[in-house]
């Protein structure tokens, strides 16, 4: 079975990722210059009113939750939590605390540090657990700059630069398998966070955009729970997470 549900990241699947991402940053761009509303949340009063209230909200970006590409799938969620009796600062500092993350978002997160820090950018390394049936580790590296907006508005941008998967994590004959090879749930995670400061406490949003293996004949069984149910399982994980934390 292990044989049977290997993956290989291919030149297309990436070229369509990266078309995608322009089409989406293309429209995140008209969001924090002001052309549109800042949050996703105040879309909707219908949806402001379930975040005021104490409730995560998520949903797919587009009404299917995924994009067929070619040997892939583009998986986008978006997802809003308010948290009440904090500040922006405060948020941040916890946020931007990449060494402890692994003690905050467990059990998804088994190890964090930052690798550099300027300023509003740093580069940080995570270590995955993605666990649903089959149970995969994921060395990854990622890039994020953070751009305030105002005193009381932020948002920021997150690429992971690299995701390898770990065959026989925690053994003594643990190895990193070359990126781009294994079983294929994560190729690409690139997230878009939103920060406000209003009505007593902070609005936080985040969109995250993932690469993954398509469906694989003959194993859809085994993959298909994996891949289709993760994307949002991690989201609201880490707004809850991060919730919890503060």
């Amino acid at each position: 079975a292990g044989a049977g549900v290997a993956a290989e990241l291919k030149g297309e699947t990436v070229a369509a990722f990266d078309s995608y991402i322009g089409t989406t940053e293309a429209r995140i761009a008209a969001q924090v210059s002001g052309k549109r509303s800042f949050l996703w949340t105040d879309e909707s009063p219908q949806r402001r009113d379930l975040v005021r209230k104490g409730q995560i909200v998520a949903q797919p970006w587009n009404s299917r939750g995924e994009v067929p590409v070619p040997s892939g799938l583009i998986h986008d969620w978006i997802g809003s939590v308010f948290i009440p009796g904090v500040s922006l600062e405060g948020v941040l500092t916890m946020v931007r605390n990449y060494d402890n993350h692994y003690k905050l978002y467990q059990p998804e997160v088994i190890a964090s540090r930052t690798l550099q820090h300027d300023g509003n950018h740093y580069r940080i390394y995570l270590r995955l657990l993605k666990k649903k049936y089959l149970t995969v580790v994921l060395n990854t590296e990622h890039d994020i700059n953070y751009h305030p907006i105002g005193a009381t508005t932020l948002h920021s941008r997150s690429y992971s630069t690299r995701i390898a998967e770990v065959d026989n994590p925690g053994e003594r004959d643990e190895r990193e398998l070359p990126v781009g090879a294994g079983h294929g749930f994560l190729w690409r995670l690139y997230s878009y966070w939103r920060f406000e400061e209003r009505d007593g406490g902070v609005y936080m949003e985040c969109q995250a955009v993932s690469l993954t293996r398509d469906i694989p004949t003959g194993f859809g069984w085994l993959i298909e729970p994996v891949i289709r149910d993760l994307p949002k399982e991690s989201l609201m994980r880490t707004l809850e997470g991060t919730r919890q934390a503060l």
